[in-house]
């Protein structure tokens, strides 16, 4: 085995969740989204597969892999057209941040579900006001003898309506201003005082997107994961997982762009031959599938870092690979309409709607502009420029 060849278990493990997510594939995924429906009976099967939680401890009912692992799951799921976003949210970031920092009692009470999916956890840090910078978050957690209340507002939230809980980013009280020091809280979606509202959005997805009121939550003290004063750090135990599964999420979407253009150009003839020979089909596809390769070894590269536990290593790779995957998603579908023509902006050929989903690699969790931002100051070591 090479340094650039997976596991032959993560081959396997692979090779296992494209057959089962092929299963389902995106026509289902569509019909999903159209009825307003869930991708619940795909969800459920992966998670009975031990799919959901190969980055979980075995001892909580996982698979006691990395994030290298849920990674690939996510790709191939994506590959399939069928990706899991929740997988970024449950699995990736309130796993991660749990099974690191949790108590050993939340680990018991919340990880066994998070693996096999019976428990889905949505994650809460973006707010209106605070854009990309999260050091204006307002949520605010303050003490009430044993209990916490927390006030505030979350915008963006991804899947809260399939969610039995929210971990939710917040301040204490006492570090209104000053540099943000996070705390984590695991929040009910049927506790008194959480409300929600759907966002309308332009795509067609199985996931929604919503605004969370907070208002007065009361908590029991064991809600709060990890130390209130731990500062950052805890935090990027789920931020650089979401990353890296962002651009997992990426590849897949764009592999299952290539493959279905690469399969219409062999079958299109136009002047007695097939579309494909033609090098002004071919040259995109085929740079297409470099630029894919080329993020793919990103990901893979900062989900070994993070496994390894460098943490810092990791959050300069996992930016650079999330970087390159929404890049790649959207370069892949475009070119993948194109190759299509007309029938790529059909309901029939499943790639339009694909055109604005694989936009939002670019824009979310992190925008493409302060990923420059990062590397041009912490790999180049520029001046800081905002």
């Amino acid at each position: 085995m090479t340094n650039f060849t997976e596991p032959e278990e993560r081959v396997a493990l692979r090779e296992a969740v494209a057959k089962l997510a092929g299963k389902y594939g995106r026509e289902y995924i569509e019909k999903q989204a159209a009825e307003g429906g869930k991708t619940t009976e795909l969800w459920l099967e992966m998670g009975r597969n031990g799919f959901l939680g190969v980055n979980i401890a075995e001892e909580y009912g996982g698979g006691g892999g990395g994030m290298s692992d849920l990674a690939a799951v996510l790709e191939e799921a994506a590959g399939q057209g069928a990706p899991l976003l929740m997988m970024v949210v449950s699995q990736a970031i309130c796993g991660s941040i749990i099974g690191r920092y949790g108590t050993e009692e939340q680990k018991q009470r919340w990880l066994p579900g998070i693996a096999d999916g019976s428990l889905t956890m949505a994650f809460g840090i973006t707010e209106a006001d605070a854009g990309s910078n999260s050091h204006n978050i307002t949520t605010t957690a303050r003490r009430d003898g044993d209990e916490w209340v927390l006030s505030g507002q979350k915008t963006y939230i991804s899947g809260v309506d399939e969610a039995q809980s929210v971990l939710i980013v917040a301040r204490t009280e006492d570090a209104k201003t000053g540099k943000l020091k996070p705390a984590l809280f695991v929040v009910p979606t049927d506790a008194e005082g959480f409300s929600k509202q759907v966002i309308p959005m332009a795509w067609s997805a199985p996931e929604k997107q919503f605004t969370l009121f907070l208002d007065d939550i009361r908590l029991p003290g064991d809600a709060l994961v990890g130390d209130e004063d731990a500062g950052l750090v805890q935090l990027f135990a789920g931020l650089n997982p979401e990353r890296i599964m962002g651009a997992a999420f990426s590849c897949g979407m764009a592999k299952f762009a290539i493959d279905r253009a690469v399969e219409y150009a062999k079958e299109r003839t136009v002047w007695k031959a097939p579309i494909g020979s033609h090098q002004g089909i071919a040259h995109p596809l085929a740079k297409a599938k470099i630029e894919l390769e080329q993020a793919r070894l990103l990901w893979q590269k900062a989900a070994a870092l993070y496994d390894a536990g460098d943490d810092m290593g990791a959050g300069e790779y996992a930016n650079m690979a999330k970087y390159a995957g929404g890049e790649i998603a959207c370069n892949a579908t475009d070119v993948a309409v194109h190759t299509h023509g007309g029938n790529g902006l059909t309901v029939e050929y499943g790639l339009a709607n694909m055109l604005v989903a694989a936009r939002l690699g670019r824009i979310a969790p992190v925008s493409r502009e302060m990923i420059l931002n990062f590397v041009a100051m912490h790999s180049l070591g520029l001046p800081k420029s905002y």
